[in-house]
């Protein structure tokens, strides 16, 4: 599998990080999948395909509601925790390495094509969102939750890059409500949904583990955080509890439809 440098990056850090994506991870609380839930019409046993699965919770939600789940990922050892974790719950999955961008399975494959908290890392979301939508059959759905900034807020967002980039170098670019709408009606779908929900982030040093950050980058990080702009503390309700420093992300829960 040849991978460009965002796609290597990715694979890096998760291979190393990934004792961190299983149990007691902040994901594996999946109020917003459930949520999601509400905005989707699945069959009663859905073939449903989570891509970049992490520690795999999402998909493990599915299996729990007796639909077949196919667990992918960039990164090996991030499948076979994922697949521990499911197979340790009682569910039987199955796992397929690849890329966020290129799909080994046949055209009209699943019901639901799911996406969490991964996409911000990918080289490519128009080709993520294009495969997506070939693997889906007529009436499925494809369900990204992750990071966003909202539309026109771009000191923000540049802000927000900015400390994200250093905290973690996987780390692409988040992507704005507007330009996800785009990027789905470019490639067929219909978006039947969309929200954003604020999302208390655990505080800072937190953050700084799960991702390995560096003490240099660690230091530019505090730095941005101590002379972030008026938009960026406004929007994403920067502060300290407890001596701690904390923030609320932004959220994306979309839903696209093919027809």
């Amino acid at each position: 599998m040849e991978l460009n440098e965002i796609q290597r990056a990715s694979q890096e850090q998760f291979a190393k990080q990934s004792d961190r994506y299983g149990r007691g991870h902040i994901l594996q609380n999946v109020d917003d999948v459930r949520a999601a839930c509400d905005h989707l019409k699945l069959p009663v046993r859905a073939q449903v395909l989570d891509v970049s699965t992490g520690g795999g919770h999402t998909e493990i939600f599915f299996a729990s509601l007796g639909h077949d789940v196919t667990l992918s990922d960039l990164t090996q050892p991030m499948l076979d925790r994922a697949s521990t974790l499911a197979r340790e719950q009682g569910f039987a999955v199955k796992t397929q390495q690849h890329s966020a961008e290129l799909f080994p399975f046949a055209n009209d494959s699943f019901d639901l094509v799911t996406c969490r908290v991964a996409a911000h890392h990918f080289s490519s979301p128009d080709y993520f969102v294009r495969e997506s939508a070939r693997v889906l059959r007529g009436g499925g759905a494809l369900l990204v939750i992750d990071g966003t900034v909202e539309d026109d807020q771009a000191e923000a967002e540049e802000w927000s890059h900015r400390v994200e980039k250093l905290r973690d170098p996987s780390h692409n670019r988040f992507i704005t409500p507007r330009n996800w709408r785009r990027t789905c009606e470019a490639a067929g779908l219909s978006v039947t949904h969309w929200g954003l929900t604020p999302f208390k982030q655990p505080d800072l040093n937190w953050y700084f583990e799960t991702a390995a950050t560096t003490p240099e980058n660690r230091a530019q990080v505090l730095e941005l955080i101590r002379t972030a702009p008026e938009s960026a503390r406004k929007l994403f309700r920067l502060g300290e509890e407890d001596g701690k420093i904390v923030w609320w992300w932004q959220r994306m829960t979309l839903v696209a439809t093919k027809p």
